[in-house]
């Protein structure tokens, strides 16, 4: 096999054969040479080349068994080349572990000999999971959390990575330090999207509680609209959001966004993701249609498709530290979450390194994340879903919502109007959510009869579809909006009706 081509023949035969639970043949599971030059992808509008693979901050980066190196792992995904790294202000001494290794790589502006070109190569992502910038405390249904000091927020955060990565891990950071973007980490609900977004669009530096979203703008554009920030730094380049867990949360995330203030979205994606309620095709469509970058993850469903058991990882020994399984490798793994239509690179927390490629966890996700974005077939895509499917009873997602099948369509209206001597009847919606197959269409039905179709095209903002029905009689009508989808099934409104004019 070259370094940078999946061999489709070689795929198909070996998830047909660990579907079989029959034993690899010899080089179907691994490769031994090394990839010598990653593929990259255009991320987005953020305008840099990102590697197909991108290093996860937790693993053994966060939860180090004493065996192991996390400075080590760091390093050598940087000089395979890999340029897009992972971390967060809640994965324990993850920040702490990068900072000894950009040391090492002279990434430290605040230190002779600081390379900036190098620096320029990579990109680093860090996260926050705190939901105001000012006050909110106890507000319900909004989970915050830091492992910063008591009462920290957002702009404390920022500062914090700045200064466990380049600065003396006691608050102060270089001048010239500075993070390629902030994501909002683990976003869950209605009520966390609602405290993101206060005072972004109004920011008033008296109020009561901003959300995290304002603080984040002012650090990456140098203003002081907050308040929080009166040195007008420049400490961030891009801002976004990650979530696990409920599409109809993300997508109002997306669609709330009137000024395109968010460039990415790190999101959950494996070959179980259509057993729940899914991600690659009700909220990847939605940030692709708005060119954001997306970042995959949870690709071997943080372990569970392996030896981890289905819940949130509890420490050290639950890190996975082989290289797949004779029964389910790795490789046609990350190939699934690498061609989902939408997705620019994935980021795979490491167990382990070894010197040895095939034993080496690293460069094997390296070498399997070689794959262009139209790399896997749809034919080839679900045997890889039905491989997964039979792994702990298909249920490893316990980060994701149980799939509710195709719902409906939301907020359905019907307004009349008069212009001139015509009637016209104004049907609007919001989107419907896919179950496990896309969205292809939506029917205007009036009175029983389908009066039109409309092909489904991803909901951006918070401006509803619209259709508009001309009339001649003044006599009342019903109306209702069918949405189907490529497999044929159909979800209907509930009927409005609009009154004799």
């Amino acid at each position: 096999m070259r370094d940078h081509t999946t061999n489709r023949r070689v795929f198909i035969k070996t998830t047909a054969t660990a579907a079989a639970g029959i034993a690899l043949m010899p080089g179907f599971g691994f490769v031994s040479n090394r990839v010598t030059k990653p593929l990259k992808r255009a991320f987005g509008k953020l305008g840099f080349e990102v590697t197909s693979l991108g290093l996860g901050g937790q693993a053994s980066i966060q939860w180090t068994p004493d065996d192991v190196d996390p400075v080590k792992i760091i390093l050598k995904a940087f000089n395979l080349g890999v340029n897009y790294f992972d971390t967060s202000n809640v994965y324990g001494p993850s920040q702490v572990n990068y900072g000894k290794a950009f040391s090492e790589l002279s990434l430290d502006p605040g230190k002779a000999g600081y390379n900036e070109k190098r620096r320029r190569s990579i990109f680093l992502t860090t996260k926050t999971h705190l939901r105001h910038a000012k006050g909110g405390k106890n507000t319900p249904n909004v989970t915050s959390r830091t492992n910063g000091p008591e009462g920290s927020f957002t702009v404390d955060d920022v500062k914090r990575s700045l200064s466990q990565m380049f600065g003396d891990n006691q608050g102060s950071y270089p001048s010239g330090a500075y993070l390629d973007m902030v994501l909002i980490h683990n976003l869950n609900t209605m009520e966390e999207v609602n405290a993101l977004y206060e005072g972004l669009y109004d920011t008033d530096p008296k109020a009561e509680r901003i959300g995290a979203l304002a603080a984040l703008r002012d650090l990456r554009d140098g203003t002081n609209l907050t308040g929080l920030n009166p040195k007008e730094e420049k400490l961030i380049r891009h801002i976004g959001f990650s979530g696990h867990y409920s599409p109809p949360v993300m997508v109002e995330m997306i669609q709330r966004d009137k000024t395109n203030l968010l460039d990415a979205m790190l999101i959950a994606i494996n070959a179980n993701d259509r057993l729940n309620f899914n991600m690659q095709y009700n909220v990847i469509p939605v940030a692709a249609a708005k060119n954001m970058g997306v970042i995959g993850m949870k690709v071997f469903a943080d372990g569970a498709m392996y030896t981890k058991e289905p819940h949130w990882t509890r420490g050290p020994m639950e890190v996975v530290r082989s290289v797949g399984s004779m029964t389910l490798p790795s490789r046609p793994l990350i190939g699934y979450s690498l061609t989902t239509p939408g997705v620019h690179t994935a980021i795979i927390g490491i167990g382990q390194i070894n010197d040895d490629p095939a034993q080496c966890q690293l460069e094997q996700n390296l070498s399997a994340a070689q794959v262009d974005p139209s790399g896997m077939s749809s034919t080839d895509r679900q045997e890889v879903e039905r491989m997964t499917q039979a792994v702990k009873e298909g249920k490893t997602n316990y980060f994701q919502l149980p799939d509710r099948g195709l719902t409906m369509p939301s907020g359905v209206s019907a307004n009349q109007r008069k212009a001139g001597s015509e009637r016209i009847v104004e049907i609007s919606w919001h989107t419907a959510f896919a179950g496990n197959s896309p969205l292809k269409s939506y029917e205007i039905w009036r009175d029983g009869n389908q009066i039109s179709s409309l092909t489904h095209k991803p909901q951006t903002s918070k401006t509803p579809f619209a259709f508009s029905d001309k009339l001649t009689d003044g006599e009342s009508h019903a109306y209702s909006v069918v949405v189907v989808d490529f497999a044929g099934r159909r979800a209907e409104s509930e009927a409005v009706r609009v009154e004799q004019l």
